[in-house]
């Protein structure tokens, strides 16, 4: 079903819980951390997020009904392999994205120093500028989730122009000689 407007609005969130002995991944970015994030896949909350908020975008099926937990093909798949299936979906509606922005909750590590990282991946990711990216990390203060990450995410998708057809007349006219 082809969506309607010329825009559309996305929001995705998602969380994870630390464990020992996981890689963290945040972005498609591994970061040095003793916990990675649990999770059927690899666990990585911001790519969850952004598939998520593509799919709404559109008004898909979510990440959880394309790639089912019960499903042992996903344990511990890349989160890429989500995001691309959510990115083939956007350009087969006929849209881009115009912007996404973020907001990652969680009390360490600090996201700060790994935002240039983060938003370079998700830039070669998405295939948009940095500039059209947001990143932005706070700790969870008193809402006891301090051994959990949680991820945010809104995306703009705007409709890819399209060139206009030709229109073909009908009427055939013979020149004349003078």
């Amino acid at each position: 079903m082809k969506p309607t407007s010329s825009i559309r609005i996305g929001y995705g969130w998602d969380s994870h819980e630390f464990k020992r002995g996981i890689p963290l991944k945040i972005g498609g970015v591994t970061l040095e951390h003793p916990k990675g994030l649990g999770g059927h896949s690899d666990g990585d909350v911001l790519l969850h997020a952004i598939t998520d908020a593509l799919l709404g975008a559109l008004a898909a099926p979510d990440i959880g009904s394309l790639f089912p937990p019960s499903d042992p093909q996903w344990k511990g798949a890349d989160s890429t392999v989500f995001l691309k299936e959510a990115l083939t979906r956007v350009r087969q509606a006929g849209y881009r994205i115009a912007n996404l922005d973020s907001t990652l909750i969680l009390s360490e590590p600090k996201i700060g120093p790994h935002t240039a990282a983060i938003r370079a991946r998700i830039s070669e990711l998405v295939g948009i500028p940095g500039a059209s990216i947001g990143i932005k990390a706070k700790t969870p203060e008193g809402m006891g989730t301090d051994n959990a990450a949680i991820a945010h995410v809104a995306v703009l998708l705007e409709e890819v122009e399209r060139p206009a057809k030709p229109k073909i007349s009908n009427n055939k006219t013979k020149s004349k000689k003078a």
